[in-house]
């Protein structure tokens, strides 16, 4: 084993004080020994230790590229419950929209339901490299779309640290260390303890409760760890908060500035508008045609007062059986509208999450010079996500009499709504470590191999789509009794899909035998890693030492996605479909690093050091490159030293890049470029070359009807994507005082990635194909089905995209760490102020394309940044945490700002949020007995999620859905622990 006491001391000084100050620490500490320890010191060469962002182990942890070191102990100090949660209070993460599990909830995403990921620098999870122990954490989750690690993986409870590496490495590290790399740092030593914690809204909802053990023992040839956790994070459903329950329209006077969202008259307060349901009629001719949506009068409400129905007076006008009326035709009929349903309140908004731990480490000398180690992870997650949807069919024509009371010019879209929505994912992640290492004189030696795998599974409720439509041709006199549905072969069962009961979701048993079913999907992943490398001196020079690290490593990755039975046979009605996702990749590579000391105790120039790593990579799926980086470290004098660095990268294709079988979604027509195209054009707000290709292809310039959503079909570009590069530069000034109470520093950051990999499909194709100076010939055009214009229906039918090396993103910023540290008269104080700003953060889709810019848009704010204040005294300690994220607002992103018209009459939006803080407040009892007591609360001020106006933003209900802002609303938490 390798210890050193007075390099533990600094680590543990930079995690109270902050990784701004590391270098002062660790000469003070050394300082400390020195006297009692100096004749040894002058007989011995100095333990060293590695830390991330190199290879080559050094005794301090002067690093000449930033690094954050976060204590584990922040997570009790907080009530924070995950590896994840803990991870986003770096300023790496608040900057940018971070997938939570309440994210994943109604979508498909990255990793799949529950799935927790941190994106550095919001440059993507993908190009994040997560650590554990500086060994490669292989990925997790569900679906075709694994690539990264999974945070609810690891259990918080066997963490002792987390270094983030806020620079791209992937010349040390590997393609995926684009943004930076996050280091996870295990529990080590003899403590063994017990803990018990809770976290409790003062509502009820998203409660959360932890038990953990861990046990350490060291001995005279090595030590071992054990580490048992569960946790449960409860249900947060829709209904549980007041914020959640009902989505206004959300739209103020513009001269009052109060709301004027239209009344509904059943319940007196503004109207609910979430999911609508109720009887589509689709226009084909009626005189009296009034709306798109009929709805049915649930409460006897519109019986009872003067509200217009339908009346026949001329042939082809509408009639409909009594209780049913036009609705959403004018501002106050938007009132009337059938848009909020019990359903929505036992919706998912938190998923229950129930994760159970184990975790291994051990070490044992084999010799004097050589150990051996080992490593074993294994956990298991569960996740329930409840909710609701909208599904339709059949599309009857009223005027053939095949529905009774219905008559008319119009085509019959019953709409309804049902609570067979949701999924159950099972997750068994697996990772085992075994490795040697040893010294050889002055150079260290290591030499590892891990394996990784990750079993999925994901249960779904699905609508068959061959018994609905079975259902659908019934009406027509297509045969049903004694019938099978083609694909799901259950017995054909009539429906009545024209009663209100039908479309409110009150199904009879033979409706739901029919249409209802449950499918399960399994994904497999599996990555071994064999590692190995050199660290030590090669020789003096006048500065001092020169040092080296080099180093192999094979990397195999493999992947299976299975999708359900139902999914296969693209008989899920209405929902994302896709073929067996399926690949493998082998990764060689050769990379070394050297580290110069060029000058030494001149003037303004303590210490000039110079760091260059390079890197050899070959992906069997993608061909070879080659990476380098080159690092300075300027000590100038006077507490002061500057860092900077230089360096590029590339990132080959993930598998599900290269190998993602025909993934099917949908979007909206409205997406269309040729939507409405003459009315945008004479409003100037159309491309004239998207108008002329859109009358060259002969639609018409008042197309505007919708008669259902596209498929959008996207796959992989295996064969044809190449690796994205990038490059990646920073520049940093550090300062700390001579008494080492003041630290600071200021880091520029510059990051590009040109030939990004996108996922190209939906309306990006046809914008590219509209957008065309070349339309006749443009191979975009020939990327998607359009309907023949029959009965008017110029609709999208299909489109085929996948993944291309067509985007660039490129972010600017500065990161800001201000620490204070000292012994006062009333305890030991200690401050901790991070704060971030973006300059830039721009993504360009295509090369003709006007790049985007995201600064200070909802979700990426400008300004984000975390307080800490902390205060010892006695075995008491305080701790107060502010967390804050900046102003943020998409208005710029439209013609008049944050005003818009609703019902042709001008009103203001909202899709701006203030400067947000969260406040924290615990404190700790240490007890003699080895009893450890944290009482705090959690968001002290009850602080709600902004509102905005669901057109705009990203909202449930009026409440703003991004990562940056609370959910829960206060909460209390408690961490009792027993350390023996």
């Amino acid at each position: 084993m390798f210890t050193n006491n007075k390099l533990s001391k600094s680590i543990r000084l930079a995690l109270a004080f902050g990784a701004a100050s590391t270098l002062a620490f660790a000469g003070a500490a050394t300082a400390q020994d020195e006297n009692e320890e100096e004749e040894e010191a002058r007989s011995e060469r100095p333990e060293r230790i590695q830390v991330v962002g190199s290879r080559i182990r050094t005794d301090g942890l002067d690093n000449a590229t930033p690094i954050d070191i976060i204590s584990a102990e922040i997570a009790t100090e907080q009530g924070l419950n995950t590896l994840g949660e803990l991870l986003r209070t770096a300023t790496v993460a608040s900057g940018s929209n971070q997938l939570i599990s309440a994210m994943s909830v109604g979508s498909v995403t990255a990793g799949g339901a529950g799935a927790e990921s941190i994106s550095m620098r919001g440059l993507g999870s993908n190009r994040t490299l997560v650590l554990l122990n500086g060994r490669r954490a292989g990925p997790a989750g569900t679906r075709g779309q694994v690539a990264a690690f999974d945070m609810n993986a690891l259990p918080v409870s066997a963490v002792e640290r987390v270094e983030i590496l806020k620079d791209g490495a992937s010349s040390l590290y590997g393609s995926d260390a684009v943004a930076g790399v996050i280091n996870i740092i295990t529990k080590r030593g003899d403590e063994s303890s017990i803990n018990v914690s809770a976290n409790q809204p003062l509502e009820s909802g998203g409660e959360t409760f932890r038990i953990n053990g861990t046990w350490g023992k060291s001995f005279d040839r090595g030590s071992i760890r054990a580490v048992a956790d569960y946790n449960l994070q409860t249900e947060l459903q829709r209904g549980d908060r007041d914020h959640f329950k009902c989505g206004q329209r959300y739209v103020f006077s513009p001269e009052t500035g109060e709301q004027v969202d239209p009344i509904d008259p059943r319940t007196g307060n503004f109207h609910c508008n979430d999911l609508p349901y109720g009887m589509w009629l689709w226009n084909a001719g009626a005189p009296n045609y009034t709306s798109l949506i009929t709805g049915f009068d649930h409460t006897g409400y519109f019986a009872n007062n003067p509200i217009p129905g339908y009346e026949q007076t001329q042939p082809g006008d509408i009639a409909a059986p009594e209780g049913w009326y036009p609705m959403g035709y004018s501002r106050e009929s938007d009132g009337w509208l059938n848009s909020t349903h019990p359903f929505q309140e036992i919706q998912t908004m938190i998923p229950e999450t129930e994760v159970t731990s184990v975790y291994f480490q051990g070490d044992y000398d084999l010799t004097n010079n050589v150990s051996m180690y080992g490593e074993l992870l294994h956990s298991r997650r569960v996740t329930t996500i409840n909710s609701y949807r909208q599904f339709w069919e059949p599309f009857i024509p009223a005027w053939i009499g095949l529905v009774d009371g219905w008559d008319g010019f119009v085509f019959l879209d019953p709409t309804a709504v049902t609570d067979h929505s949701g999924s159950e994912t099972t997750i068994d992640y697996s990772r085992a470590v075994i490795g040697f290492e040893g010294a050889i004189g002055y150079w260290n030696w290591d030499v590892s191999y891990q394996r990784s795998v990750n079993r999925g599974e994901y249960r779904q409720k699905v609508i068959l789509r061959d018994s609905l439509e079975m259902a659908s041709d019934a009406i027509w006199g297509d045969p049903c009794e004694g019938e099978f549905s083609p694909i799901s072969n259950r017995p054909c069962y009539a429906i009545d899909f024209f009663t209100p009961e039908y479309i409110f979701g009150d199904f009879d048993q033979g409706t739901r035998d029919f249409l209802f079913d449950n499918e399960m999907g399994k994904t497999i992943y599996k990555q071994d890693t064999l590692d190995a490398y050199m660290t030590g001196d090669l020789f003096d020079l006048p500065a001092g030492t020169l040092a080296t690290a080099f180093g192999v490593s094979y990397q195999t990755d493999e992947i299976q996605d299975t999708p359900g039975d139902v999914t296969l046979a693209g008989n899920s009605w209405g929902m994302t479909s896709s073929g067996i996702t399926a690949g493998k990749s082998n990764t060689k590579a050769v990379y070394a690093e050297i580290q110069a000391p060029l000058i030494r105790d001149v003037r303004f120039i303590e210490a000039l050091d110079l760091t260059a790593s390079a890197r050899y990579t070959d992906v069997s799926t993608y061909g070879s490159g080659e990476t380098y980086k080159v690092s300075a470290n300027w000590t100038i004098g006077n507490g002061f030293r500057v860092r900077a660095s230089r360096g590029t990268s590339f990132r080959s294709p993930a598998l599900f890049e290269l190998f993602l079988e025909n993934q099917t979604g949908f979007f909206s027509q409205t997406q269309d470029p040729c939507w409405n195209w003459g009315e945008r054009f004479d409003a100037g707000t159309l491309n004239p070359i998207v108008a002329a290709n859109c009358a060259a292809d002969g639609i018409p310039e008042d197309y505007a009807l919708n008669f259902g959503s596209a498929t959008s079909v996207s796959g992989g570009g295996a064969g044809l994507l190449e690796a994205e590069t990038s490059v990646s530069e920073g520049i940093g000034l550090v300062w700390s005082s001579a008494d080492n109470r003041f630290a600071s520093s200021v880091d520029y950051y510059d990051v590009t990635i040109r030939d990004q990999i996108s996922n190209v499909g939906g309306g990006n194709i046809l914008s590219l194909c509209y957008n065309s100076e070349n339309f006749a010939t443009e191979p975009f055009c020939d990327q998607f089905d359009r309907n023949d214009g029959e009965a008017g229906n110029f609709n999208i039918i299909e489109v085929r995209g996948g993944y291309v090396n067509v985007a660039e993103q490129r972010i600017r910023g500065a990161d800001f760490v201000f620490t204070y540290m000292d012994e006062t008269p009333f305890g030991g104080v200690r401050v901790r102020l991070d704060h971030t700003v973006q300059f830039e953060r721009s993504f360009l889709q295509f090369p003709t394309s006007t790049a985007i810019e995201s600064t200070g848009r909802l979700g990426n704010p400008k300004h984000s940044g975390t307080l800490n204040i902390g205060l010892t005294r006695d075995s008491w300690r305080y701790n107060y945490a502010i967390r804050y994220t900046g102003k943020v607002s998409n208005d710029h992103l439209y013609n008049n700002g944050a005003f818009g018209t609703y019902r042709g009459e001008e009103v203001r939006f909202v899709a701006s949020a203030p400067t947000t803080l969260y406040h924290t407040f615990s404190l700790n009892k240490e007890f003699n007995t080895g009893i450890d007591l944290t009482l705090g609360v959690n968001n002290l001020f009850d602080k709600k999620p902004p509102k905005a106006s669901p057109s705009r933003a990203a909202t449930v209900g009026n409440a703003m859905l991004y990562s940056q802002y609370d959910q829960l609303g206060r909460r209390i938490f408690m961490n009792l622990g027993y350390t023996f």
